[in-house]
């Protein structure tokens, strides 16, 4: 089966476009909901985050602090590499065995980390959605209801636009209305779709150029 990276800079729209992926029947994987499952209470690896940064890091419910472990990740480098050692080999496997039971032609991955994680050869094919700096910032405001200081802080510490479109394969630009992105979704997934009933050969000798 062929499997498409999905990803793009915080604010670019990844959900929009999965949602119009998922109408056409496309599974969609997502590495943000299956974090959020890996840490439920008393999981194995909430316990582990636990133990790395200390038990204030959850809330008086045994939850994740979500706030208080995002400013931590994002004033330390290495409490950044810490967490990202503990949660990206978990939520990869995890994204895999979903794949694997996925019962379509394609599915898409949908991982925002996937260049900042060096996960591009997990995939067939990387897809990238791409939006203007400006209009990131304000969609991120008015969802995370954040500072433009802090999304500044999210950008910087993620792949640059430049980085992205360089490794992709397929870009979708999400700067103008809902109906210019449906036309482009439709676009891809017909040719998904030609790429998935192609030989098998073929996708399995695109797979081994992208990891050469």
């Amino acid at each position: 089966m062929l499997t498409i990276g999905l990803t793009g800079g915080i604010g670019s729209g990844k959900t929009t476009v999965t949602d119009l992926f998922s109408a056409l029947g496309v599974p969609i994987i997502d590495a943000d909901i299956i974090a959020r499952q890996l840490v439920e209470p008393g999981s194995e690896l909430l316990l582990r985050i636990a133990e790395q940064f200390g038990p204030t890091i959850l809330d008086a419910r045994g939850q994740l602090n979500r706030q208080q472990l995002r400013q931590l990740i994002f004033q330390s480098a290495t409490a950044r590499a810490q967490l990202d050692a503990i949660m990206h080999p978990a939520i990869l496997a995890q994204m895999h065995r979903q794949a694997s039971q996925c019962n379509s032609a394609y599915c898409i991955l949908s991982m925002p980390l996937l260049l900042e994680t060096k996960q591009q050869n997990e995939v067939d094919r990387v897809l990238v959605v791409e939006t203007n700096k400006n209009l990131r910032l304000q969609r991120v405001a008015r969802r995370d209801k954040i500072a433009d200081e802090q999304v500044n802080a999210i950008m910087a510490s993620q792949a640059s636009d430049a980085a992205r479109s360089q490794a992709a394969d397929d870009i979708i630009s999400n700067n103008a209305d809902i109906n210019a992105l449906k036309d482009q979704v439709n676009a891809l997934h017909r040719r998904y779709m030609d790429i998935a009933t192609s030989k098998p050969t073929e996708v399995s000798n695109q797979r081994q150029f992208k990891k050469e």
